[in-house]
């Protein structure tokens, strides 16, 4: 043999190493042509090759041979690039096909002529014209038969194993083994070579019926059960005892309807596949009067001697019966009802019986019989033997009844053999041997347990409800129950449901402190008066009845105390560090609600005077407007005269929520101005924005001139005045945020009127010291305007009545927990409805839809700005980059707030203009001055005035200069603007037709109705603030439609605020207008959606 050629490895090795299964897919891949770059190098005696597997990449295998000096090759080891590494399938195709060159460079193999492949109609027709077998032109051979045949043989069991002595293997026990056989020319059964090891790919040219090879090929698969898989060439046989799979017996029926035939290895041997064998336990008496015990085997209903049978594992018997020369010898084999135990076998392969003394049968049929019988069935044959009746267990319940009104149960089980009572524990001692029925026990367990409900199976005491409901439910259903006695010692109370509903009366009584009153309630059930602190702890512990000492019991599950529970917990909750039951005068909307539970109220007078206006407005008697008041009020204007007056008279505070344009100040100075008409001496003090303040003494001036306002711009110290000093006379002082802050100690000093807060959103955040100062600032009256009560989540809604109506709600904690985690995270909507009920009486909110109606329309339009291509990539480069810097930060937003928002404001701008963020883009086109200023031409031209709004300064001035290039005259106001006055005039009064406006600077506190269109830059999420800057011109006073133009840059940052801002308008609708989906502030998850690209 050439030693170029590649070797021939040994089949056997093959096998050996990778296992048939592999053998048998490597056998595939192999006839697929899966091997390829088969290289052999004899000096190293190694074999490479590439196998295409699953993998995209073929693997790389090499097999390391030795020569076995027959001309044929040992494997010795092999390796492979695929995850299992060696002895693979792989391996073995690399070998097979070896194997092939091998024998197709020495001839052995010849290649078979393909026919040319016909194609299009003649491949379509072919088929039909070709003969078949079916058509009679040829006889196809019939398949050679195959069958199992079975012999009793002295081999090695599988303790001894191949190694051990040749003596001990001739007295091993003779096995039932098993090998496939094919029948001969002469109609006999022969091995011809077929063995277990290599029957699933090497059949010595016979051929064989393809479902009954296939069953061969799998039996020995389940042999490998065993842990062995290689059988060698030895030993064609399998030892049924060997196979602990149980599912032999399926194999073996599938084998009979193949046809496979079971055969015995000489002739007058007959093999019986039967259906199931039991094994009993046959107990009789002996003339001796002793008792017997013998293993009884049956099969399919008939008894087969002990003695003849072996176990298959431990889920079959076999059984030899001998033949006679009339006879032939039958091997039995049937799978067993039940597993086999140690015991069971041990019982089988004896050959004595056991027998019992006669003085020691009463000791096995009283305490051996009842455990026998759970492990195997005891049977007595001939009668001679009487089995005592053993009773099922039976659970006993023992509920004694003691003093205090407490039930003690306890378990215990009694077993009954004959005449004769045990009771034994609930569950058995550790190492017990005495019988217990642990299936009877489990079984009468679950029944019992499903009728106890929520009472455990165990020894405990009842009390109180807990034993009425006991007694009234669970014990009659047990009593009723098979398997059950209960024995019931003490005397057992009679009980008295009371069904008729419960009447309430809740009363106020005046305290010390006049904002708040003690709150009384008494509940009335068939003439029993029931204390309410008893039913409260009830309802607190989720309780659903409770019992009363004369032994009645009452359902909590009545609507009316639910609710109460729930009205009792906020009045609780707004006064958590007070003891008692209280209820504040800010909380109309609460003792509304206790009204409609109650059957009666009681309420104090100064209870009476304060809470009813402020629950139905039209209760409120109507206040004449002030002589000296210069100014028509509008019919929204003088309601909302009257109920700040109602607050005003009864020392109550509130917010004035109206939206923006709708004259808040102008109501707000009727109401100081009553005040003074009225008798008030003291000051009122009003804190606005810093731009604010000179619009508010000018309006003050303009419609109240008969009050003395006085406006503080300095602090004392810049302006070396005493606060007093200054303020002294005056009906109104207005004063800065800023200043109020800084002075507090001055402000707090005089004795005022009430406190106003314009533009109230400047004390929304309820850490900062401004909002500290408001809160405990004294003043008998506090009022809150602003057109925007809450911009981004309900703690701003918070912050602003714990300064206005401090009784009105709890803490801020008690806040987040009962109202805003369960509206915005939850969108729970009964709570929704529950906060705007509360607010209600002391917010007034007016929409300009609902009471403007004669305001010229607004026309919203947004214009979509497509960037230049050169400015598109600069911001897609940009926005991947701060994507990957940001989406591993944004999971701890409160720690990295400060980055997250610096990225965010960074595409934001250079949504605008590349140049924003690096001056080397300087030359880069901004399409969004370009746009703007195509829109601005049009306007200017026909005469009309603008608004332009951005976030950014920095664009505000691109703008500017682009203007100052047009030769377009404009005014410009951000927070650096020192004249704010004159910017403001030279654009009232027409010498400028363009206003450039910084939206945090100019969004509020500016009436510029001469304005009729706006365009707002670069969106913002706040809608809040963009109405707010819109609101400047689109307000009471304005003339002519107004068009707002948002300008938002096309796959931008822009698009997703704008997404994220209808999301937050949301929110605000839901609390203050109409219900709504909800929100919050900016969260992690809004991030990441404005991070998308």
């Amino acid at each position: 043999m050439p030693r170029t050629s590649s070797p021939m490895i040994d089949v056997t090795d093959i096998i050996r190493m990778v296992g048939g299964a592999s053998f048998q897919r490597g056998q595939t891949y192999a006839k697929q042509g899966a091997v390829s770059q088969l290289a052999w190098d004899p000096s190293g005696n190694t074999l490479d090759a590439r196998v295409q597997g699953n993998s995209p990449a073929a693997y790389r295998t090499r097999l390391f041979l030795s020569e076995k000096g027959d001309g044929r090759y040992h494997l010795r080891d092999s390796f492979c690039s695929c995850p299992i590494s060696l002895d693979c399938k792989h391996v073995a195709a690399t070998a097979l096909q070896s194997n092939t060159e091998h024998l197709l460079s020495r001839q052995e193999l010849t290649t078979p002529i393909r026919k040319a492949e016909q194609v299009g109609w003649q491949n379509s027709l072919s088929g039909l014209i070709t003969p078949t077998p079916d058509d009679g032109v040829t006889t196809p051979t019939p398949p050679t038969p195959l069958a199992l045949q079975f012999e009793l043989r002295a081999a090695a069991s599988p303790q001894h194993g191949w190694g051990s002595p040749r003596s001990s293997r001739k007295a091993a026990t003779p096995r039932l083994g098993v090998r496939p056989v094919v029948r001969n020319s002469k109609g006999n059964w022969v091995k011809n070579n077929l063995s277990w090891g290599s029957i699933s790919y090497q059949t010595y040219g016979v051929l064989l019926d393809p479902d009954q090879h296939r069953w061969f090929s799998q039996f020995p698969s389940l042999h490998r059960g065993t842990g062995v898989s290689y059988f060698g060439n030895n030993d064609s046989w399998l030892y049924l005892e060997d196979f602990s799979n149980p599912l032999l017996w399926q194999l073996l029926r599938e084998a009979q309807r193949l046809g496979v035939e079971f055969v015995g290895s000489t002739k007058g041997v007959s093999v019986v596949l039967a259906g199931t064998a039991s094994l009993k336990l046959d107990a009789t008496s002996t003339p001796e009067d002793q008792l017997q015990l013998c293993p009884v085997l049956e099969i399919d209903g008939h008894q087969h001697p002990a003695d003849t049978a072996r176990p298959i594992s431990t889920h079959g018997i076999y059984t030899v019966q001998p033949g006679s020369p009339t006879q032939s010898t039958v091997i039995t084999l049937a799978p067993t009802s039940k597993r086999l135990t140690d015991h069971d076998i041990g019982l089988l392969l004896q050959t004595a019986p056991v027998v019992v003394p006669a003085g020691e049968k009463p000791l096995f049929l009283d305490s051996f019989y009842p455990r026998l019988r759970q492990a195997i069935e005891v049977i007595s044959s001939d009668g001679s033997v009487t089995f005592p009746d053993i009773a099922p267990p039976l659970l006993i319940l023992t509920a004694r009844y003691t003093s205090g009104d407490r039930l003690e149960l306890t378990w215990d089980w009694e077993y009954r053999l004959g005449d004769d009572a045990t009771r034994k524990p609930l569950r058995p001692e550790p190492g017990a041997q005495d019988y217990r029925d642990a299936s009877a026990e489990a079984e009468i367990s679950r029944t019992a347990r499903a009728h106890l409900g929520t009472t455990p199976l165990q020894a405990l005491t009842l009390e109180d409800m807990a034993a009425v409901e006991f007694t009234e439910d669970t014990l009659p259903r047990l009593q009723e129950l098979a398997g059950v006695r209960v024995d019931v010692i003490g005397e057992q109370p009679t009980y008295e449901e009371l069904t008729e509903p419960a009447q309430l009366t809740i009363t106020t009584v005046e305290t010390d402190n006049r904002d708040w009153f003690d709150l009384g309630v008494l509940v009335t059930v068939q003439g029993r008066k029931i204390p309410f602190d008893h039913i409260f702890r009830a309802l607190a512990q989720g309780k659903k009845k409770i019992k009363l000492v004369d032994n009645s019991y009452l359902s909590m599950d009545q609507p009316v105390f639910e609710q109460l529970r729930e009205l009792i917990e906020e009045a609780r909750a707004l006064n958590e560090w007070e003891p008692g039951l209280k209820i504040s005068r800010y909380q109309a909307g609460l003792w509304a609600e206790f009204e409609d539970l109650a059957e009666e109220t009681e309420e104090a007078q100064g209870w009476r005077s304060a809470v009813a206006g402020l629950n139905d407005l039209q209760e409120i008697t109507p206040t004449s407007l002030p002589a000296t008041l210069v100014a028509t009020l509008r019919p929204y204007q003088q309601d909302g005269f009257n109920w700040l007056a109602f607050l005003y008279r009864h020392g109550l505070g509130g917010v004035l929520g109206d939206d923006m344009g709708l004259g808040k100040t102008l109501q707000t100075l009727a109401l100081l101005t009553h005040a003074k008409e009225t008798g008030e001496t003291k000051p009122f003090l009003v804190v606005a924005p810093t731009s604010v303040v000179p619009n508010w003494v000018s309006e003050a001036q303009r419609f109240a001139p008969g009050l003395a306002v006085v406006g503080v711009t300095d602090t004392q110290a810049k302006s070396g005045s005493d606060l007093a000093a200054l303020t002294a006379g005056a009906d109104v002082v207005v004063t800065s945020y800023t200043l109020f802050r800084l002075d507090f100690e001055g402000y707090q000093a005089p004795e005022w009127a009430g406190l106003i807060l314009d533009e109230a959103q400047f004390v929304k955040n309820r850490t900062a010291k401004v909002h500290l100062c408001a809160k405990e600032f004294s003043a008998p009256f506090k009022l809150a305007i602003t057109g925007t009560p809450m911009e981004n989540n309900l703690m701003e809604l918070w912050s602003l009545f714990s300064i206005t109506a401090p009784g009105l709600f709890p803490s801020a904690r008690r806040f987040t927990e009962d109202y805003r985690n369960p509206i915005e995270k939850s969108g729970n909507t009964e709570r929704l409805a529950r906060l705007r009920r509360r607010i209600r009486p002391l917010l007034m909110r007016r929409t300009k839809e609902a009471v403007a109606s004669d305001l010229p329309p607004k026309q919203e339009q947004v214009l979509e700005v497509e960037l230049h291509p050169r400015h598109r990539k600069i911001y897609q480069t940009h926005l991947q980059r701060e994507r990957q810097k940001l989406l591993g930060l944004i999971e701890d937003l409160d720690r990295n707030r400060m980055i997250v928002f610096r990225s965010l404001t960074l595409l934001r701008m250079l949504s605008l203009d590349a140049s924003l963020v690096d001056q080397a883009y300087d030359g880069v086109p901004s399409a969004k001055l370009d746009v703007l200023f195509e829109q601005l031409e049009d306007v200017v031209a026909e005469g009309h005035r603008a608004l332009v709004f951005s976030q950014f300064t920095s664009f505000l001035k691109k703008a500017a200069e682009r203007l100052t290039a047009q030769g377009i005259e404009y005014s410009y106001l951000d927070g650096s603007t020192l004249r704010r006055g004159d910017v403001i005039n030279k654009f009232k009064d027409g010498r400028a037709p363009v206003f450039l406006i910084s939206l945090k600077a100019g969004g509020f506190g500016l009436n510029l109705t001469e304005a009729d269109y706006v365009f707002l830059l670069d969106p913002w999420w706040n809608p809040a603030t963009e109405a707010q800057a819109v609101d400047r011109t689109h307000r009471i006073g304005q003339t002519r439609n107004v068009m707002v133009y948002r300008m938002v840059a096309t796959g931008t940052i822009e698009e997703k605020v704008m997404k994220l801002k209808e999301q937050k308008a949301k929110l605000f609708s839901s609390v203050l207008d109409d219900d709504a989906v909800f929100s919050s502030a900016l969260t992690a998850d809004d991030i990441r959606g404005l991070l998308e690209g």
